[in-house]
């Protein structure tokens, strides 16, 4: 937190130092073209491979730019999908975030970054499924308008958010989901599914491996993807039944119970074409007219379908905070207020705070802000129970000449001294330090017993 406590920098240092940065990654240009050094490098890795070749990660600004990278990869916050924050970096200090939700296979995941700054600055996305560890799956930088993919499996994910050095401004990311075939029913919805997947069938012997769409029979059964159609026939179970082969995603589409059947094995087909209409033929016979949809994957067998074919969950809730605060520090204005690592009050409460607690803004989202404790802590809190750092909440007078640091530590730097006699006023509390104001470098920490 050293960095955020200097508000005021020294324009000639960072100047010099993006100068310099500059000047070594186009000296390494002119040898070597990136194209060529880079051809298959992520562009996290180019950059990574930029610091290296010109030294910078040797130095101490390089070596916390790399540190951040990978310490957010195991410090991350959970959110639910559809989600949007815009969020804060600084030029001052080596900046990275992270986010962990939850995708259940056959979901499509959209993630955009925008980027607003001053300066022209890339912002890295990195997408990791999470196997124990977490395992690289998308990169991209805000070059790019978005990334997209499908879920593989059930599984957290976290996506990476980083800045290039030296730079400031702000990111709105945005998360949202979709579903990554067409509905297979024309005219109809996921609200009109009545059975799903995993319900008991023949009295608890077997389970049920689909879902059951309820339309009026005739109701055209139509292609959910392009592919080819592998199988036109009957069963007892299924009645008349059609089996479409997924060529992009190696899986086989289940169209069971139908009333009449429209293609013909080897066909090619777009989404979108008839199959076959909707019935009650097979097991089916005693019951509504529906289609039975599945989809069975080698070597696994039947998976779930309903997320291949589930509705977005819609566009992530609206920024209504205000978002001019980013960056600075705020309080507890509440008598205790609670902390959330997802910005909604149904999810856990990852602890409690007390008044005058102070922290920095990063971001918003909704009705929230994200923060940062001077302990490190990243969390949510509502909007309603913070406010500025700005009027003194006590005045105390220094028994003995008094050091201010810039964290609140025993061993953090001292900033400047306190003077026997002298006042103290007191912007805010954490554990044992009083969060002051000091002459010169905005602000600093004493401790409480002084």
């Amino acid at each position: 937190m050293t960095n955020y406590l200097h508000r005021r920098k020294n324009p000639y240092f960072t100047f010099s130092l993006c100068t310099i940065f500059l000047l070594f990654l186009t000296s390494c240009g002119k040898t070597t073209p990136f194209r060529e050094v880079f051809k298959k490098a992520t562009p996290y890795e180019q950059y990574q491979k930029a610091l290296e070749d010109t030294k910078l990660d040797q130095t101490a600004l390089g070596k916390d730019w790399l540190l951040a990278g990978q310490r957010v990869l195991h410090d991350s916050l959970l959110i639910s999908v559809p989600f949007q924050e815009t969020a804060y970096f600084g030029a001052d200090k080596p900046t990275a975030y992270s986010f962990r939700f939850n995708a259940r296979r056959g979901e499509r995941i959209t993630i955009q970054v925008g980027v607003q700054s001053l300066q022209k600055v890339k912002v890295f996305v990195d997408v990791f499924k999470w196997e124990g560890v977490p395992k690289l799956l998308i990169s991209a930088d805000t070059n790019a308008t978005s990334v997209t993919f499908e879920a593989e499996h059930d599984q957290m994910h976290l996506v990476r958010i980083q800045p290039e050095l030296l730079r400031s401004g702000r990111y709105t990311l945005s998360i949202t989901n979709s579903p990554s075939l067409g509905f297979p029913v024309q005219g109809k919805t996921d609200k009109h599914i009545g059975s799903f997947w995993g319900a008991d069938r023949d009295g608890g012997a077997r389970r049920h491996e689909g879902v059951d769409i309820f339309a009026a029979r005739g109701t055209p059964a139509i292609a959910s993807t392009k592919g080819v159609i592998r199988g036109v026939n009957t069963n007892n179970l299924g009645g008349k039944v059609v089996w479409l082969w997924d060529q992009e995603r190696n899986q086989t589409l289940y169209y069971a119970h139908l009333d009449s059947q429209l293609v013909q094995t080897g066909q090619l087909v777009k989404p979108g074409d008839t199959l076959g209409l909707v019935g009650t033929t097979g097991n089916a016979r005693f019951t509504a007219p529906h289609l039975h949809f599945g989809i069975y994957r080698w070597p696994s067998g039947a998976i779930d379908p309903y997320p291949f074919i589930k509705a977005s969950s819609g566009i992530p809730a609206d920024i209504k905070v205000p978002l001019d605060n980013l960056g600075m520090w705020y309080r507890v204005s509440v008598k205790k207020a609670s902390i959330y690592h997802i910005p909604d009050k149904k999810s856990p409460i990852l602890q409690s705070i007390e008044r005058h607690t102070p922290f920095v803004v990063i971001g918003g989202s909704s009705l929230w802000y994200h923060i940062i404790l001077p302990s490190g802590i990243n969390a949510y809190i509502a909007a309603k129970d913070i406010e500025k750092v700005r009027m003194p909440v006590d005045q105390v007078k220094v028994k003995q000449m008094t050091a201010v640091t810039d964290q609140p530590d025993s061993g953090a730097a001292v900033m400047e001294t306190r003077a026997k006699g002298e006042s103290v006023y007191a912007l805010a509390k954490f554990g044992s330090y009083w969060l002051v104001e000091t002459t010169r470098h905005g602000l600093g920490w004493v401790q409480t017993a002084l």
